[in-house]
Formats: structure tokens, sequence, C-alpha cells
């Protein structure tokens, strides 16, 4: 009762005297500054809305266009070449305004339709200008004529600062391949992999195919490219995440770290409250548009990249459904789920419109950590239901959720910004086994305890007890350098810019009236505590399968990769298949994740790494050629997977292009056996590589120490490694190494050895760099 006491901004007394009434002023001013607060976000987002709708040109350049046909009407000149006169007989202001009036009023008109018209145009030609590709195909130092142009124009269009989405609009659309260009491609993918005869029938199936049912096939999925913004992302959200009706925790979820050597601050509630802070910062750069595009740096200029992505980065949630599930997203919401020994806490980070300090933010973390009671029956492992398979979790969530308090309780964990783990151990590169402990640290990431994340929401923000952090992302709403962007900004904001008082606390003030952080009810009955625990059994044996390892490799990085003239990509590409080739004695289908974000809404495509010349490469290598001809081979090995990635790059893949088709061919109820076996080829080697410094907030020359681990994911195969890298600096590539305890093929962890006889470096089960004259040994 006191709450809701404290929530009444007036009361009043009906006396004999009259009507007494008392006002509550510091209640009435919350409210008029939340008011406040909302409405200057409304006006900031009509404000944003007009400077990205006229981008490339900016709101004030109407005025100029305006005065400039003014002032050659002045000069009794007509720019309209009579248009002005017609707009002036259509106008129905005859009896209110005077001749001049009319003129100028027609003038106005005119000239607000010429802006229009020129906004279109520029923006027309904007796109034009990024739809070429060409330029990422020329050697390095070697531009062609065309490119040369290119560079200036591109230039003088974006020259003005741009907001988060001013491209939008002015990307192009992902083209469709031409068919013929794709199964080739594919073929000459896959013929490394096979047999001449198993090659053969594959080529048959290839070719009736497309002179079949794939030209069927592909003049609806040119309709669809027609009609849709992107004719890829929306089927590829879909069915292959949404629709998953496995458990998403290491299937899909993946994970990020903190630093490697480096922890701001031990106290946990502390770095709770710098994190917090930092992604809310985020958060309103976001909604106010204030972050710079991602672009990418060409000699002379730069080039966007799509920014759809951050659109439901905070305040979303994946929900469940029996068929398929549905991405939830809201506009705002002013508070965090917080998980904490079972208990489920909502807080407010926002007071009357202003965001909490974060000294405010840590005393309330650490009142929920001082908090004492004990869960609710069903509450401690209700997250394993997120963790397990989605059917049931979908029931369990209509039948028992729906409504009372448990639809209320579930309604905060899905609507906050995000959610966070108080974690009760302690995680990270310490003790007497820091390479052990840094697995540890990565499966922590991946799945807990199977039910102290919520693994349905856009991401779980995860503080350890001795203050180290990470965090857990959904994968259906974006990709990894979304998150990545993300989290690089939350780690140098709060070691850099908010920092920690001498004692490990957050700086600021804290204001004495803050209320209490809202404990969450719930009543779950027998059947929900049934279902959670199959859901959990279920998230435990897959968890309990993961082999993880995390892998810092100091010996050399990019630089002096790059001093060898190659792309460190594709060195390290190379050196996986190399690896994989050395484990298992063959070679086989290697997925490498490439972003298509160069078109409006792209996501990824997989370059496809293991190709006829990198298999040319290691067979040589492993049979005893000459370096010479090692090199040379190599060299063309480099050479190709560059060419492949840029391919993948500018929409010329090959997999989301027969990923479509085969979607099309389910709708017309066709069955394609080249389509259904492409489609069910296992990945055994899946990787990505996890970009860093994209806002260059590291200085990691004056900051060494300050090194990220990046983050990794589990398998996409069960016999088959998902390796995740990140090229840190100059001297440093960290990587994170998945597999399954069950098949006896794969071991993620990783020994490395080298002599001084080549120059070839192996990243995967076994990592041989013959470099230098030394040996060591690091991993199990």
């Amino acid at each position: 009762m006191a709450e809701a006491h404290q929530a009444v901004a007036f009361q009043f007394t009906i006396t004999p005297e009259g009507i007494d009434l008392q006002l509550s002023y510091q209640a009435l001013n919350q409210i008029y500054l939340s008011g406040v607060r909302s409405w200057k976000k409304r006006v900031s987002r009509v404000r944003n809305s007009l400077i990205k709708g006229v981008y490339p040109a900016s709101p004030s350049s109407w005025l100029f266009v305006a005065i400039g046909i003014l002032a050659t009407m002045y000069m009794q000149s007509d720019p309209s070449m009579g248009l002005i006169t017609k707009i002036q007989q259509h106008l129905p202001l005859h009896m209110s305004l005077s001749a001049q009036g009319q003129t100028m009023v027609s003038a106005l008109v005119f000239s607000t339709l010429l802006w229009l018209s020129l906004i279109l145009a520029l923006r027309f030609c904007l796109k034009l200008l990024l739809s070429y590709h060409q330029w990422m195909f020329e050697k390095h130092g070697r531009m062609s004529n065309t490119t040369k142009v290119w560079v200036p124009l591109v230039r003088l269009l974006s020259s003005r600062k741009p907001l988060l989405y001013s491209y939008q609009s002015s990307l192009p659309h992902l083209p469709v391949p031409a068919i013929q260009d794709t199964v080739s491609r594919y073929l000459e993918s896959v013929r490394p992999l096979l047999t001449d005869p198993e090659f053969k029938r594959m080529s048959d199936l290839a070719n009736e195919f497309e002179s079949n049912l794939g030209n069927r096939l592909q003049r609806y999925l040119k309709l669809k490219a027609l009609w849709a913004t992107n004719y890829v992302s929306d089927w590829w959200e879909e069915y292959v995440y949404l629709r998953s009706r496995g458990p998403i925790m290491v299937n899909s979820n993946y994970y990020g770290m903190d630093f490697l050597y480096v922890t701001p601050t031990s106290v946990q509630a502390a770095r709770a409250g710098n994190t917090i802070t930092a992604l809310l910062l985020y958060r309103r750069k976001v909604n106010r548009e204030e972050l710079k595009p991602v672009r990418l740096r060409v000699p002379g200029t730069v080039i966007p990249l799509c920014a759809a992505q951050c659109e439901r980065m905070f305040n979303t949630t994946r929900t469940p459904g029996v068929e398929t599930d549905v991405l939830q997203h809201w506009l705002d919401s002013e508070f965090v789920a917080v998980y904490h020994r079972g208990r489920y806490f909502r807080l407010w980070v926002y007071r009357a419109g202003r965001l909490l300090s974060p000294r405010e933010i840590e005393d309330q973390i650490q009142r929920i950590l001082d908090d004492a009671s004990p869960p609710l029956p069903g509450e401690e492992k209700l997250g394993a239901l997120t963790a397990g398979d989605r059917i049931p979790w979908a029931q369990m969530r209509k039948q028992y959720f729906s409504s009372g308090v448990n639809k209320r309780s579930l309604d905060i964990i899905e609507r906050a910004a995000f959610f966070v783990t108080l974690d009760d151990e302690e995680q990270g590169m310490r003790g007497d086994d820091p390479e052990g402990n840094l697995d540890r640290y990565a499966k922590s990431l991946l799945h807990g305890k199977c039910y102290d994340r919520w693994f349905d929401k856009s991401f779980s923000v995860v503080i350890y007890k001795n203050g180290k952090s990470g965090l857990n992302a959904e994968h259906s709403w974006a990709d990894a350098p979304t998150v990545a962007h993300l989290w690089e900004y939350t780690l140098a904001t709060d070691a850099f810019q908010l920092g920690y008082t001498e004692d490990g606390h957050c700086k600021g003030d804290v204001e004495p009236s803050l209320p209490q952080p809202q404990r969450l009810v719930w009543n779950i009955p027998a059947e929900v505590q049934a279902q959670v625990s199959s859901s959990l059994a279920v998230a435990q044996a897959l968890a309990d399968d993961v082999d993880c390892h995390v892998f810092p490799f100091r010996e050399f990085g990019k630089g002096r990769i790059k001093k060898c003239r190659v792309s460190p990509d594709a060195f390290i590409q190379i050196s996986l298949q190399l690896a994989y080739y050395r484990d298992r004695g063959g070679f086989c289908l290697t997925y490498e994740a490439s972003m298509t974000r160069l078109f409006r809404e792209g996501r990824t495509e997989t370059v496809r790494s293991c190709s006829n010349e990198s298999c040319a490469f290691i067979t040589a290598l492993e049979s005893g050629e000459t370096e010479e001809e090692c090199r040379r081979l190599f060299q063309l090995a480099s050479e190709r997977h560059q060419n492949l990635y840029r391919m993948a790059m500018t929409g010329a893949g090959i997999d989301r292009h027969l990923f479509c088709l085969y979607v099309v061919s389910k709708y017309l109820g066709v069955e394609s056996p080249f389509l259904k076996e492409v489609l069910s080829e296992p990945w055994r080697l899946s990787t990505s590589q996890t970009p860093v410094q994209q806002m260059n907030l590291f200085d990691l020359k004056n900051h060494p120490d300050f090194i990220s681990l990046g983050g990794g994911f589990g398998p996409v195969a069960d016999d088959g490694y998902g390796v995740s890298y990140i090229i840190v600096g100059e001297d440093m590539v960290n990587f994170h190494v998945s597999s399954k305890y069950s098949c006896s093929q794969t071991v993620s962890n990783v020994s490395v050895s080298w002599s001084s006889e080549t120059s070839h470096t192996v990243v995967g089960n076994h990592i041989y760099t013959r470099q230098y004259s030394q040996e060591k040994t690091q991993g199990n």
C-alpha cells in the first residue's frame, strides 16, 4: 500500500469549510519531467525523419531553391517554363490573396516540387553509384579509370554528415544472380570434395535442374525481388531461425567475451552499473540516430552498410509458437529485467525522464545482491523453458502465461530493454589454469546453467561475481557484427569514459528516494514445473555435449601476414582447412560467413572457402612439394579466397540464391532432387570472423592490455567444428573452437608447434607455424 500512496499526486478531503486540496508537488514534478522527456523523443523522431528523408540533401536546401526561383522571377524570367502560372490557376486562393501573393505561393509550391524532384534524382544517382562494386575486385594501388571517376562522385553525394539510417533509401537492392552462374559456381565449389562418379552424378542433377524446374523457380524469385526490399532476408529469418523447433541455446545463440587481460573492477554491482549505463547510452544514440553508419573505407571515400539490424537491438524478444516463433519489438522501455539466485526483478533505470547514474544503478543492483528472499516455487529454473525445445515452451506460454500474475511478470521480461544475469560464479583467465578457465568462461556464456539466461531476449548481459562480464545474443534479429558493434561501445565506454573510483565503485551520486527493485511474482503450477524439468534435461544434455576451447594466438598476427602480401582472412581460412585435413585426412564443405550489408536489409552470404586452389596447395604441402611450388599454390589459393569473399559480398554468392529457390519450390509444391541434396549437405567446418574496432574506440598501442577476446558459437554439425576468430591489433589472433564430446572424431583443444623450415600456419585441432626456430605448446 505504501507504493500506491506514493503514486498519488494529490489528495482532497471534503470538510464543512469546503474542499481541502493537498497537492504533492514532487509527484507532479515527476509527471511533468516524464512528459517532457516523452515529447522530446517525439520531436527528435520527427526531426530525424525529416533529415534522413531528404538525404543526401538537407532541409535547409529548400530555402536556397526557393530563394533562387524567386530571384529569377524578380528578374522577369520564368524558370518553370509556365508551370508556376498553371499552378496559380489551380490554387483555391483567388479571393483571399492578391495577384502578387498568388504568384508568391505558386512559386513556393513549384520550388517545393522542384526540390523534391532534385532529392529523388540525387538519391537515385547515389543508389546507382553504390551499386558499382568493381572497385572491390581491383588490386591494391591499381585503380581503374572508372573507379577514379566513381570515388569523387560518391564522396560528393555523401559528404553531408549522415544519421544512422540516412543511407537506407539509397542502398541498392540485392540482385538475383543468373541461375546458370549459381549452378556453375556450385559445381566448382564441390569439385574437390567429390569423386569423379559423384561429381558426374551431381553435374547431371544440376544440369537437369537448370534446364527444367530452375527457370520456373527463377521467374518467381525475380518477381519477389521486384516487390520486396530484399529477396533473401525475410525468408532467411523465418525459415532458418524462427521456424526452427529445436533449442536455440547452443544451436543458434552466440556469445561475446570481456577483455582478455583486464577486469576494470572486481565489484560485481559496480561492473553491472557501468555496463547497464553504457548499453542504455548506446540505445539513446540508436534512438536519436546519433551513431555514425558503419562504412567500408575505400581509398578516397567510404561506402555505407545497411543499418536495419540496429532497429530491433533493444526492447525485443523472440516469442515461441507451435509452428514458428515471432520477433516482438517495443518502441521503448524504462527498465531492465534482472536474474539473481533464482529470483527475477524489474529494475527501473529512468526516473522522471532521467537516466539513473552508474552509481545509482550500482546501488540498485547491490540491493538485489543483498536480497536474501528465496525463489518462489518453480521460479528458480523457469528460464530453462527458453533453453529447451520450442513447441513445449509455446504450449506452456499460451496455457499458463497468458493471464494473471504470470502474464504480467513475463511481459516485464519480454518488454525489458535487455536481460541481465548476476552470476554467482567467477570467470575469466585466472588462477593456476588460465587456459582451462577460458574454456569454462566460454561455456558459461554460451549456455550458463541452462536456466539462468533468458535465451529469447535479443541479448542477455552476464555479470560475474568477480566483475567479469559477457553477453549471450539471440541470432534471428541480427548477425554478430551488429552485436559486436554494441559490445565494443559498451566495453570502451565502461573502461575509458565512465570509469571507477579508487575502491572500484561507480562514479556519481545516489538519490536516496529511489524505489526498491521490483520482485516479479509467479504462480507456477505443477504442470509447468514438470515441463521446466523436461526442458532443462534437454538443454543440459546439449550443454554437456559442447566442447569449447578459447585460444589466444600471440606469436604473430595480421602485421606479419600483410608483409607477405596475403589477406589475413585468406591466410587463416586456408590454415583452418589444412588443420582439418591433418585432423580428418580429407577435405570438407567449409562455411565462412560474409556480410551482404552493401545492400538494403542485407544479412549474410556463405563463402565456400574450400576451393580447388586451396585443396591443391594443401595436397602439395602434405605430399612434400618444393617450397617454391607451395608458395605459388598458396598465393593462388589466397587470391581465389579473396575473390570468393568479394563475390559473396556483392550478391554473387551461391547458397542464399539456392536457398530461396528451394523455398519457392516448397510453395509451389514441387520437388527438386538437386536442391534437396544441396541443402542437406553438412557444414563440418563452420567459421566466422568477428570484426574488431568498428568504432575506433580502443587504442591498443597505448592500452595493449585492453584486448578483446571476441566471441564464439556452437558447432553446426554434430561431427564438425565451429570456429570463430578475431584479428586483434597487429600481433594477435583469438580463436574460439567448439565441437561435441559425443563425436569421437572431434576435439576442440588446440596445440601449437613450429620450426624454421617453411612459413605455413594451421589453426584447428593442430596449429603448425614454421616461422620461428622455437617450440611451444599451449592447451591440453
